[in-house]
């Protein structure tokens, strides 16, 4: 049958599915989860939450921009040649990253992070992996500070109603532990020696009007906080199509596509009779949907556990705050660990990344349980 489906397709899709995989496992549990729920048709767009999908794609354009301006690469290389020693590379790089993190999303922070640092592979002996896995610790942890940090703060954002301060205020206790839990763990990890860079490379080009993309976020959050996310989304994307359609092209479009699927897919699940049964007896606790939260993050990744939940809690604080902690843990507790040992590739990453995510998991359940 499956080799039938391949003469079926065509080549460039069967190639496009094979390497997006998460894509294709939520293509193939549509239709039964679709039967399942018994939904009309017309009722599938309804599931998806558009403001959010608009708001992720405007956000998207707009951090594109800012990484091919160049300009964020070229400070972090000039930061990299003050530094002295391996922890206090280390230390950097989870502070650059978590920063990044808080308004330019978890992903693309380590589309900027990541290959920085594995350019510094000829230039000293390093732990690239180690490196590479408390950058994914520090987006997850930075990240939970922002409604636009991360997917699922930004989609719960949307459905609180909640003003953007109002939501920073909310997750700055969770973040700042999170962040004070990590750096606490640098000694432990990293060897206070010299750092010994004998050259940066050669500094990427610059374009200095990509800048303008920095200052549009404000305007950009402060129409999504009125609720004109989608408008502002497309008068993004018109004005890139006009100006730079070539960046448009390097935006992870996909991505949008994998969300829409979730929301219905999420949204089917949370329909089907029996599991609408058994959550609807969830003790609306904010304690229990905390430790839901993070615990059904270790299973289906905490984007979706987070747009799963929202259809039986409104308890913001505590399903927000579960679903960020969820982030550590297995890898698959977050997007962002996949994105970044998929970029470092290096030799036993994924076995230095759950010795150190799993404990960082545990610790941050119980930071969070006893801020609650």
């Amino acid at each position: 049958m499956e080799r039938d489906l391949e003469l079926s397709l065509p080549a460039g899709l069967i190639r496009l599915l094979r390497r997006e995989k998460l894509l294709l496992c939520l293509l193939l549990a549509l239709p039964p989860l679709w039967w399942l729920s018994g939904q009309p048709a017309g009722a599938l767009p309804g599931l998806v939450d558009w403001s959010t999908i608009a708001a992720l794609a405007g956000l998207m354009v707009l951090s594109r921009a800012l990484e091919d301006s160049g300009y964020l690469f070229r400070a972090g290389r000039v930061m990299l040649l003050k530094l002295s020693g391996e922890r206090s590379l280390a230390l950097f790089l989870v502070l650059f990253a978590g920063a990044l993190s808080t308004v330019i999303t978890n992903d693309v922070a380590l589309f900027i992070t990541v290959p920085l640092t594995l350019g510094l592979r000829l230039m000293a002996q390093l732990p690239l992996a180690r490196l590479v896995v408390f950058q994914a610790l520090a987006v997850n942890a930075g990240s939970a500070l922002s409604p636009i940090g991360n997917p699922q703060n930004l989609y719960l954002w949307q459905q609180s109603g909640m003003g953007f301060v109002e939501f920073v205020l909310m997750m700055a206790p969770l973040s700042g532990a999170l962040m004070l839990l990590l750096i606490a763990c640098i000694p432990l990890a990293f060897r206070a020696r010299p750092l010994l860079l004998a050259d940066v490379g050669a500094t990427p080009a610059s374009d200095s009007r990509l800048l303008w993309a920095l200052p549009a976020y404000l305007p950009f959050i402060a129409l999504i906080e009125a609720g004109h996310a989608v408008p502002a989304a497309l008068a993004t994307i018109a004005l890139f199509l006009l100006l730079r359609p070539r960046l448009l092209a390097g935006v992870d479009w996909l991505l949008l596509l994998v969300f829409v699927l979730m929301f219905i897919n999420l949204g089917l699940l949370a329909r089907w009779p029996p599991l609408v049964a058994q959550f609807e007896q969830l003790q609306d606790a904010p304690a229990t949907i905390y430790l839901v939260g993070a615990g059904l993050s270790q299973l289906i990744s905490n984007v979706p556990a987070a747009i799963f939940l929202a259809e039986f809690s409104a308890d913001w604080r505590a399903l927000a705050w579960g679903v960020s902690v969820g982030g550590f843990g297995l890898a698959i507790g977050s997007m962002a660990n996949l994105i970044a040992l998929r970029l470092a590739r290096e030799p036993g990453i994924w076995l230095d990344f759950h010795r150190w995510s799993l404990p960082m998991l545990l610790a941050a359940i119980g930071a969070g349980w006893l801020l609650l």
